[in-house]
């Protein structure tokens, strides 16, 4: 995926529309390691969702949010070398990480290859 040409959103940028935004952070998501550690919170994140439902507790999905955000933050600091999008965008960074999940389950971005990654 060609990143060059997208400009990072400034902090004005609250009303950026999400096709952009997304862009942008699938450029600050090239490295394989990071994209899987994404992959692996995300599902954490499910995982404290569903048990919290199923025990009627709000603590497993706090461990779930706590967990997932740790393992993508680990991707961004130790093998994407970038600050994680969510410090400006929080809103916007959280809606594509979940659009971004939903690629790798539909097989339009890849965990192995970003250069496998489909355009559709």
């Amino acid at each position: 995926m060609d990143t060059q040409n997208i400009l990072a959103p400034t902090q004005s940028d609250s009303r950026i529309p999400s096709h952009h935004f997304y862009q942008f952070y699938l450029g600050e998501h090239q490295n394989v390691r990071c994209r899987q550690l994404h992959a692996v919170g995300s599902t954490l994140g499910l995982l404290g969702l569903a048990q919290s439902i199923r025990k009627r507790s709000v603590k497993p999905l706090l461990k779930g949010i706590v967990a997932g955000y740790a393992c993508a933050w680990v991707g961004h600091f130790f093998f994407e070398k970038n600050k994680p999008a969510t410090f400006k965008y929080p809103l916007q960074s959280f809606q594509s990480d979940w659009k971004m999940y939903a690629d790798f389950l539909c097989g339009k971005l890849s965990l192995t290859d970003p250069a496998k990654d489909r355009q559709d």
